[in-house]
């Protein structure tokens, strides 16, 4: 018999404590040894992740509490990573959704709630930080309850768990006005208030997959969730693609996720998160499924990318100076196993052998794959951001976003005046304390440089973001 499961994912904005509250739910359930040194922000293990203190690629852990394994996944808190989103909510049945208790909803953590609001999940509400003096809970408690009204929430939605929190400082309270001892609370709330998953050990099997990683060991390893059925070590399975096609194969070796160790098993029951190994045609969204009675699980939609560069062998007079992997065998190489894993960008060969098209959500999309190319020693040349478009019914159309900016009133005009001249119109303006709220539409080639120009003019005091709206 195996342990009652939950599935949960951690839905934040950029720098709202997310990875330390994970740290924190790892400390209680003592994963980390008595004198261990703990490196801070466990889920953030990428070393541009840790600077930037942005999570990019979503990490699995599980904890053990009451005889309960407790699935986490993180999600990445910044729209350009929207890919990786909707693949990790696919995977959880709850989510936890983590708010600033002085800054609040944030522009983009709309985007990843209405994501778990179309995909079912039953929310938790931390309100975090408030050990910060100009922490504000009950103000915010009403922004994500409004916010939870705009995106169409019933009321059994708007009865969820609300938790208080300091991450930093290792305590959880249901009481604003009541500093916690530990994050107790937290489990009790994921315990009671996630449903345990559906899916049944005797029904056809079927796994979907969610992410991609890979080991120089066993090669590629696809990670997802049984739907329903048992995954089981030296099964011959159908595998689907997501465009449908079907083959046979076999499972060489499964992994379960246990604390922050992945570990190998023999099998794996309906409701888990497993990683396969020994598929190895095996792709974001395809299918595992039972070879005479399983059905494929739909694949998994995902916003199209809005801005494409050109990556180019470096034929400068000063080429071959700065990186080990200067060939054009190296660029294409590596961009294409790029694509294996970041389900939001495409690579498209050119005319020359020489050059390749990437294409991502953003340019902080880009610019992660960039820097992180330049640190494992590649080197190579950069063509300036172009915005993708496409043609219907004769007509040729662009992609449009909604730019979110928040900035004290007083520079309120500098804001209207730069977006103007990108193109950017005003839908929407409202008041939040000092600070005014403004939405825009605007073209995505008009965000290109844009965010510097804001601050420069705004003196860093404004806070912006966009998230794709539609093609116009």
């Amino acid at each position: 018999m195996t342990a009652p499961i939950r599935n949960i994912a951690i839905i934040a904005h950029v720098d709202h404590g997310k990875t330390t509250l994970v740290d924190a739910m790892l400390r209680q359930a003592q994963v980390f040894r008595r004198g261990q040194a703990v490196q801070e922000r466990v889920l953030d293990s990428d070393e541009l992740e840790r600077e930037r203190g942005i999570t990019i690629l979503s990490k699995n852990t599980s904890i053990f509490w009451e005889g309960v394994k407790i699935n986490i996944v993180d999600t990445p808190g910044h729209a350009d990573f929207g890919g990786e989103v909707e693949r990790v909510l696919s995977m959880a049945d709850g989510a936890l959704l983590l708010v600033d208790a002085f800054e609040g909803p944030m522009p983009q953590t709309r985007f990843v709630v209405r994501k778990a609001f179309e995909g079912g999940l039953e929310p938790i509400v931390v309100i975090n930080k408030m050990d910060r003096p100009d922490a504000r809970p009950g103000e915010v408690l009403d922004e994500v309850l409004d916010l939870f009204i705009d995106l169409g929430a019933g009321e059994e939605t708007l009865e969820c768990p609300i938790l208080y929190a300091s991450a930093r400082e290792g305590w959880v309270s249901i009481d604003p006005h009541t500093r916690g001892k530990d994050v107790i609370p937290l489990f009790q709330a994921i315990l009671e208030h996630v449903p345990p998953p559906a899916g049944e050990a005797g029904d056809p099997l079927r796994f979907r997959v969610s992410t991609l990683d890979w080991s120089d060991y066993v090669g590629r390893i696809a990670i997802g969730r049984v739907h329903s059925g048992v995954l089981a070590k030296g099964d011959r399975v159908a595998h689907f693609s997501a465009a449908g096609e079907k083959r046979e194969a076999e499972i060489k070796g499964i992994y379960t996720f246990r604390n922050l160790d992945r570990v190998e098993c023999d099998r794996v029951e309906a409701g888990d998160i497993a990683a396969v190994f020994g598929i190895e045609e095996i792709a974001i969204g395809d299918s595992l499924v039972d070879l005479e009675r399983g059905k494929p699980l739909p694949p998994i939609a995902v916003d199209p990318p809005t801005i494409a560069m050109t990556f180019r062998v470096n034929d400068s007079p000063l080429a071959g100076r700065d990186g080990k992997y200067v060939t054009s065998r190296n660029l294409k190489d590596r961009l294409f196993r790029e694509v294996r894993t970041n389900l939001a960008m495409r690579v498209e060969a050119t005319a020359s052998p020489d050059a390749f098209i990437v294409k991502g959500r953003g340019i902080l999309h880009l610019g992660i794959l960039v820097e992180r190319m330049r640190r494992e020693g590649y080197e190579f040349a950069l063509g300036r951001p172009q915005v993708i478009t496409r043609v219907e019914n004769g007509v040729l159309l662009e992609p449009i976003e909604t730019l979110v900016v928040e900035c004290p009133e007083s520079v309120s005009g500098k804001v209207m005046e730069v977006a103007g001249t990108r193109k950017g119109e005003l839908v929407k303006m409202e008041h939040k304390g000092s600070y005014l709220h403004m939405e825009f539409h605007i073209p995505a080639r008009g965000l290109v440089g844009l965010r510097n120009m804001i601050l420069t003019q705004t003196r860093g005091e404004a806070v912006l973001y966009h998230n794709f709206l539609e093609y116009g």
